[in-house]
């Protein structure tokens, strides 16, 4: 008897002991599971994430439209019923610059009287959007300071936490997390307050840290992305400014009884600043000048088309190059910015007459080739746009040439002169000289093509370039 109780009580005790184990296996399984669950949730929310990312970066979004971007998705991932970022500025501060929810400011606020009638809502994001903090103001300055996040469980018994006397803004529970790429600080996310009531959780603050990790890797390559996107951009308006600039440009001169022309233009870069032009006035008399606007690109381009079209109004048969200047420059001085003008030498030719009348508006001497002497066609003026009419048209002057058969007249911008090589020797004046000399018998087209090898060869390691103009008339 005694045997039997002894027996069934041990089986009971062993019964009991077989439960609870297959209960506690129980109880880790689901455990497991719910672990399982939860990371196959994160892994989830860090690809959509990535994956919104990724949309942003090549949608070429702005900076604040990816910054919204990030700010949901840190509430959407851990349940936070608000969420900021703050961007660290030039001068060490830290702005707010995206919101969701009710996020706590993190300096106390007062409540006028006069915003009562506000909606809360968009009073507090009203805030967060111009508050600046200082460098290492409070816990987001602190966290931008070190690079380290800060995890905040019972924020109510925190002494850092600002308490606010609006219940509404009320903090239980708070992450922030540095956005850092390269051990450089871009700024700060901060969530705020589960949806559920409890505390955040140890997951939640992982999710949130490699959240900002990854935030910041996509703002740094938002901003390469982006400045792709603008320098295509500026690519395309400067081929579309080259084409036009094309247009304005000479490419073949009609035939001239007595008169062999060639042009050769190279711009720095898509667009100059060079330009020149030819016009006819009657069966024996011809005009042709050659311009360069400060500065390059897009404006240059813009104010070289102005210059050409007005100078297409202003030039007839009666008039001579220095009144065609004048009238010119009442055009632009009122038009042209303060920062920049333009130089231009005009000459016009009269094969009955063999003579040449020139002026010149602070521009490059014309270079007068007789009999392999040349002469620098210089006279009085200043540059286009630079000072009023009154004071422009005392200074300039006409100047008259002869020019008879085989004489040869090269006019060029600074692109030629100027250019350097890699010590810093300009091509200068005199070798140009040396060079169209020694060019001198050969047609104009095949003047300017040697010039310009000869300045190559000489700038041949140096690919930083001005425009380079080159215009040659010659008397046949």
């Amino acid at each position: 008897m005694q045997f039997l109780f002894w027996f069934l009580g041990g089986g009971a005790i062993g019964l009991s002991i077989l439960l609870v184990a297959r209960r506690r296996w129980k109880l880790i399984r689901r455990d497991l599971l719910n672990q399982k669950n939860q990371l196959a949730q994160e892994k989830k929310l860090a690809v959509e994430f990535m994956h919104n990312l990724a949309e942003a970066i090549g949608e070429g979004v702005e900076r604040k439209v990816l910054y919204q971007r990030i700010v949901h998705t840190s509430v959407v991932t851990t349940g936070a019923m608000s969420a900021c970022i703050y961007e660290k500025l030039s001068n060490g501060r830290l702005k707010g610059v995206a919101v969701e929810g009710l996020f706590p400011p993190q300096r106390a606020i007062k409540i006028m009287e006069n915003e009562n009638d506000v909606p809360r809502a968009r009073f507090i994001e009203k805030i967060l959007n111009s508050e600046i903090l200082e460098a290492e103001e409070g816990i987001v300055g602190e966290v931008a300071k070190t690079a380290k996040p800060v995890f905040i469980p019972n924020a109510k018994e925190d002494p850092r936490v600002i308490k606010h006397q609006d219940q509404s803004l009320s903090v239980r529970s708070m992450i922030f997390a540095p956005l850092v790429h390269d051990e450089d600080c871009l700024g700060v996310i901060a969530v705020a307050n589960p949806s559920n009531g409890l505390s955040f959780s140890e997951t939640d603050f992982s999710m949130i840290k490699s959240l900002g990790e990854q935030a910041a890797l996509a703002i740094k390559n938002s901003d390469a992305m982006n400045l792709r996107f603008e320098k295509t951009r500026m690519d395309a308006d400067l081929r579309l400014a080259h084409d036009v600039q094309e247009l304005f440009l000479t490419r073949q001169f009609p035939p001239i009884k007595g008169l062999e022309i060639g042009a050769k233009y190279v711009p720095s870069a898509q667009v100059g600043g060079d330009f020149y032009d030819f016009y006819k006035l009657s069966s024996h008399k011809f005009c042709i000048c050659v311009a360069d606007v400060s500065g390059k690109g897009v404006p240059a381009s813009l104010l070289m088309a102005l210059c050409q079209t007005h100078l297409k109004h202003l030039v007839n048969k009666s008039r001579n190059p220095s009144e065609v200047l004048c009238l010119l420059n009442e055009e632009l001085f009122p038009r042209i910015r303060k920062d920049m003008f333009i130089t231009l030498f005009m000459a016009t030719f009269d094969t009955k007459t063999n003579k040449i009348i020139y002026a010149r508006a602070g521009h490059e001497p014309g270079l007068l080739v007789k009999n392999n002497t040349i002469t620098e066609l210089r006279g009085p003026g200043m540059a286009l746009g630079m000072v009023e009419p009154s004071l422009f048209n005392d200074l300039i002057r006409d100047q008259e040439e002869d020019f008879n058969t085989g004489d040869l007249l090269s006019l060029y911008t600074d692109g030629v002169t100027e250019a350097s090589n890699m010590e810093r020797e300009e091509f200068g004046l005199s070798r140009f000289k040396e060079k169209l000399c020694a060019h001198a018998d050969l047609d104009p087209e095949s003047i300017n093509q040697k010039i310009v090898q000869d300045v190559n060869k000489f700038c041949s390691q140096n690919p930083d370039r001005d425009d380079f103009t080159l215009l040659t008339i010659k008397r046949v």
